[in-house]
């Protein structure tokens, strides 16, 4: 039996159009990059041999054109787990429901998807510029704890791991950590062998949940100590973001493959930042668009 997916779940824009995006199902290609600063969109797009749509609404900017033989679409999603939610949503929505008829349609859509940010390197082995592929995430902000898993999708054993090793008990950072793998294919083409890789923690916020403090106290002081510590077999905790593990998650429910790279700006361990990235990001920008 067909779902149908009434106005007030699906929300569709006059023109057809899906809500947060204004992108038509035509404007969606299966290569999709996504970027948090709504600006790097522009740069990204810089580098595709043709542009033929471009749409703008709040943090939601889009580029698809074209790289060679290759189709690719460039989202800006803002910061956060809470806009991936959206992102992720509507990109599914464009690609395997159909907007006229609101159900799904006959034969499913996997898109390509590739996160490229910045991030906040927590390892020796994780100095400023190193790019990083998260082939695993962990998201402290409970965003998947509201959807329904099948068995498979998360890693309960890391999950379990994490949250014994960090102690966190009663209101103590409460949300469970959730452990979703990227997807196999994209970890191995996009990271290959140039990129470190290893768990990426995706926080709820840039401050306390990253473990830092200017002027309140931190509910587990010794958060980043005991993060920096943590082991998964040879896996490590390379660094903090706030989107990755949404889209891996997310990816995996709905079908989709998808991996984050990320390049550090900041190192907690040496207490040194670079604000000064953008205009280094074009050589990890240009690495995904060759692999992807």
């Amino acid at each position: 039996m067909d779902i149908h997916y009434p106005e007030s779940e699906l929300i569709l824009n006059a023109d057809g159009s899906v809500f947060h995006f204004h992108l038509q199902p035509e404007q969606l290609a299966d290569n999709v990059i996504l970027v948090g600063d709504p600006d790097r969109v522009n740069l990204v797009a810089s580098h595709l041999d043709t542009q033929e749509s471009e749409t703008r609404n709040r943090e939601f900017h889009t580029i698809t054109g074209t790289r060679g033989c290759k189709r690719i679409t460039v989202v800006s999603t803002g910061i956060g787990c809470d806009n991936i939610d959206i992102v992720m949503n509507e990109l599914d929505a464009l690609a395997n429901i159909d907007l006229h008829t609101r159900t799904d349609r006959p034969a499913h859509r996997s898109l390509n998807i590739v996160r490229i940010g910045t991030c906040g390197g927590l390892q020796p082995f994780t100095p400023i510029g190193t790019f990083i592929c998260s082939d695993i995430s962990i998201g402290l902000d409970g965003l998947l704890n509201f959807y329904h898993s099948d068995s498979g999708i998360r890693d309960s054993v890391l999950e379990h791991q994490f949250h014994t090793h960090m102690g966190w008990q009663g209101q103590t950072c409460i949300a469970y950590p959730y452990a979703v793998h990227a997807d196999e294919e994209l970890i191995r083409r996009i990271g290959a062998d140039d990129m470190v890789h290893g768990i990426t923690l995706s926080a709820g916020g840039f401050y306390g949940p990253q473990g830092r403090r200017l002027r309140i106290p931190l509910a587990d002081p010794e958060q980043n100590t005991k993060v920096e510590q943590f082991a998964y077999g040879a896996y490590h905790i390379t660094n903090y973001e706030m989107e990755s593990s949404a889209v891996a998650g997310l990816a995996r429910l709905l079908g989709h493959h998808a991996v984050t790279t990320c390049m550090v700006i900041a190192n907690r361990r040496t207490g040194q930042a670079n604000a000064q990235y953008k205009n280094t990001m074009d050589t990890l920008i240009e690495t995904v668009l060759e692999r992807i």
